[in-house]
């Protein structure tokens, strides 16, 4: 008989972990309870009158061979059909096979990549670096402090890094730190970087620095410098050039994978909220969870859950969960996301750069919106992700996102108030002309980013309790609270998968994912 394993969410992470059980020829029979209507988690895509939003802009990017084969035997990288050669002229095969006329639609692009800072009302690079454009843009002056605070951050570097504040002014300087990143990581997380765990640092901007920055933007200038991998191995994540994207978006390749699962065997309930938990002897011997007002109760052998850890030990129950426990759980912080989708004809920002874009669009993917006056933190250009995400590529679609918390007075407003307030921001800023809209639209996403603070430096008793339960994986983003992007969230799962067959009981080798071992080993010794 086939044991049963439960996965919980069906995003990267869940469908992974039940696409590799399947395809493997595996005795598992893996189930997938999806508590919402979407598939692939926060990697969706949410189809607006034909005009597609991905929550939070996903490159398709990975230093990990495993991963990039994975997505391409699901999904073949090359070239698009007709739209994208016809308005932008220069997407090429990085597959020599061409187009599969059975499914021109299940394709990934090459795409470029662009995002800038937006700050004083100008563009800047991100990564922020010192060249020509910066000095003008930032003026004499500032320019000159910011230079001699990061000459002096070098010489007298912070000996310990406790917290992101300390990561951040170690490789950029005290003016640049204040200009560039101090307030904006507030916008975004709530508090001040100097309460947020410099692990946050290790994992999200691992090696990069100013000096690292300034020297890929001269290395490009010389014959040769640009990394000609595709994969890009040798350069640094926050650095990468290019980028594969699903044509219809990030959803379209996750949508793709749970198709496959079905015809596999496997099964994926969706709009099914997990309630409860039984353990007994340590090991999870039932799951519940509701659909439409209905409980059913799913017994299984495995538990592979991708739910926010706060709401999984919450659901616990059968064998005691200690006071302490709990309360660590029950504290650990996260930001909400909202996006406003806008529908514009046109932007009031111009490109002016070199880049060929249809209507003349500036050609970033995402814009990070430095400006202390807004709320808003970070806007999306759908277009040039990929063409086929808007449904007419002449009008502008773009995406406004903003982070808070559900209890913040702007998660709690209708609808028709905070897009109201979104487009206020938008014009304050010189973005766009009201009357120069077309359509809005707005996205709640909860718990979308785990965040290091409050009881998350006790974390590792929360994950001592749970590697106790002898069947129970945690996978993915929420799965192990870490800001994990989707490639991350796809190893673990994948990982888990391999240890459950070949019997190792384990979970280091999960946690270990994404983690930076040379950072944690250099801080250990500072």
């Amino acid at each position: 008989m086939k044991k049963t394993a439960l996965i919980i969410g069906a995003g990267p992470a869940g469908l992974t972990a039940a696409f590799e059980f399947l395809s493997q020829g595996s005795d598992i029979q893996p189930i997938i309870l999806e508590a919402t209507d979407r598939i692939g988690g926060i990697s969706c895509t949410i189809n607006f009158k034909g005009n597609r939003i991905d929550i939070g802009g996903h490159r398709f990017f990975s230093k990990n061979d495993a991963v990039m084969d994975w997505w391409a035997a699901r999904m073949p990288l090359q070239g698009a059909p007709s739209r994208d050669d016809a308005l932008l002229g220069k997407e090429k095969p990085w597959a020599k096979d061409g187009p599969n006329p059975e499914n021109v639609d299940r394709v990934m692009l090459i795409r470029e990549r662009i995002s800038r800072i937006f700050y004083l009302r100008k563009f800047f690079d991100y990564p922020i670096s010192l060249k020509a454009q910066t000095v003008l843009n930032l003026g004499i002056f500032r320019t000159m402090v910011a230079g001699f605070g990061y000459i002096g951050a070098q010489i007298f570097k912070r000996p310990k890094e406790d917290s992101l504040e300390d990561f951040l002014i170690n490789r950029f300087g005290k003016p640049l730190y204040r200009m560039f990143f101090e307030d904006y990581t507030e916008k975004v997380w709530g508090v001040h970087p100097r309460k947020i765990s410099s692990e946050w640092g290790a994992q999200r901007i691992k090696g990069l620095s100013l000096s690292k920055a300034v020297f890929a933007a001269l290395k490009k200038l010389l014959p040769g410098g640009k990394d000609q991998d595709l994969r890009q191995k040798k350069t640094e994540t926050s650095l990468i050039e290019q980028f594969f994207y699903p044509k219809l978006g990030p959803g379209q390749l996750w949508e793709c994978v749970a198709d496959d699962i079905r015809k596999m065997g496997g099964q994926i309930l969706m709009r099914y909220k997990v309630s409860g938990i039984e353990v007994e002897g340590g090991k999870i011997i039932a799951v519940t969870a509701e659909c439409d007002g209905v409980k059913q109760r799913f017994e299984c052998d495995l538990c592979l859950s991708t739910m926010p850890i706060k709401d999984l030990v919450a659901s616990l129950s059968g064998d005691a969960v200690s006071a302490d426990v709990q309360r660590i759980a029950r504290d650990l912080p996260y930001r909400d996301f909202m996006t406003v989708g806008v529908l514009a004809k046109k932007l009031r920002i111009r490109n002016e750069t070199a880049i060929k874009t249809v209507g003349d669009i500036v050609p970033d993917t995402w814009i990070y919106i430095q400006e202390r006056d807004v709320k808003l933190c970070r806007l999306q250009i759908f277009n040039n992700w990929s063409p086929y995400m808007v449904a007419d590529p002449e009008n502008a679609w773009i995406g406004l996102e903003y982070m808070c918390s559900d209890q913040d007075e702007i998660w709690k407003m209708s609808d028709a108030d905070f897009i109201e307030y979104a487009v206020q921001e938008l014009i304050k800023i010189d973005i766009l002309d009201r009357e120069d809209i077309l359509d809005t639209c707005r996205i709640h996403i909860e718990k979308a980013y785990p965040a290091y603070f409050g009881s998350y430096g006790e974390f590792d008793t929360l994950r001592a309790h749970l590697d106790a339960i002898s069947n129970l994986y945690c996978l993915g983003r929420n799965g192990q609270h870490r800001y994990n992007n989707q490639d991350h969230s796809m190893l673990t799962a994948i990982e888990a998968v391999r240890n459950i067959r070949e019997g190792i009981t384990s979970r280091k080798a999960l946690w270990e994912v994404n983690t930076e071992q040379e950072y944690h080993e250099t801080k250990k010794t500072a």
